[in-house]
């Protein structure tokens, strides 16, 4: 079973049906009995980086997602969620991320070169690592839907893949049990809905 954190902050129900469309059970939580006996936890988001962390810190679920973290339960953020596994997010202020992956989420602007920001629609994905389990199947240049406005950087070891937007976008990255997507995997198609089966039902 997979728990989709439910912090106040997310596109819940659209990973929800994602995920049963595919034949995962999953279940909306914020229960720490629940996330504990989950088999892997999505960690999903939109809105702003601060607000986001500072909701999670209300609620006590920082500090259990990283504790079972490093136990190597599986871990997936999404969108602002997966910028939320980094050291600390630069919106609006320096806010202190989840500290998952070594890295800092940063503007888009100016970097995206005149590009329209936020920086929304398909874009295809560069493969660096499509060995990891996340990529399976996944064609190089696949195509994958962005809504975001910052991006993560300083974060090389863990890239997956990338998109190119001026700047250099992390689009899919890992480190051990931990990973993320910057796109929405539940508004990318079939690609998406591959990518949500293999954290699903793979090993990691």
């Amino acid at each position: 079973m997979i728990a989709i954190v439910d912090y106040g902050v997310g596109n819940l129900y659209s990973l929800h049906c994602s995920l049963k469309h595919i034949g995962a059970e999953s279940v909306v939580t914020r229960e720490e009995s629940v996330l504990r006996a989950a088999e892997k936890i999505i960690l999903p988001g939109v809105g702003a980086f601060g607000d986001a962390a500072a909701k999670l810190h209300a609620l006590k679920l920082d500090g259990l997602l990283q504790a079972l973290a490093a136990q190597g339960k599986p871990l997936m953020g999404v969108c602002l969620g997966m910028q939320l596994l980094f050291d600390e997010g630069l919106e609006y202020g320096t806010h202190q991320g989840l500290g998952l992956i070594p890295g800092q989420v940063i503007p888009l602007a100016p970097e995206a070169q005149g590009r329209k920001v936020p920086h929304m629609g398909w874009n295809s994905l560069d493969i660096l690592k499509p060995e990891d389990p996340l990529m399976a199947g996944i064609p190089q240049g696949a195509y994958v839907y962005y809504v975001h406005s910052y991006y993560a950087t300083q974060c090389d070891e863990a890239l997956v893949a990338t998109s190119a937007y001026g700047a250099k976008v992390a689009g899919v990255v890992r480190r051990g049990s931990v990973c993320g997507t910057q796109f929405h995997p539940e508004k990318s198609g079939e690609v998406g809905l591959a990518i949500l089966a293999s954290f699903a039902k793979g090993g990691v």
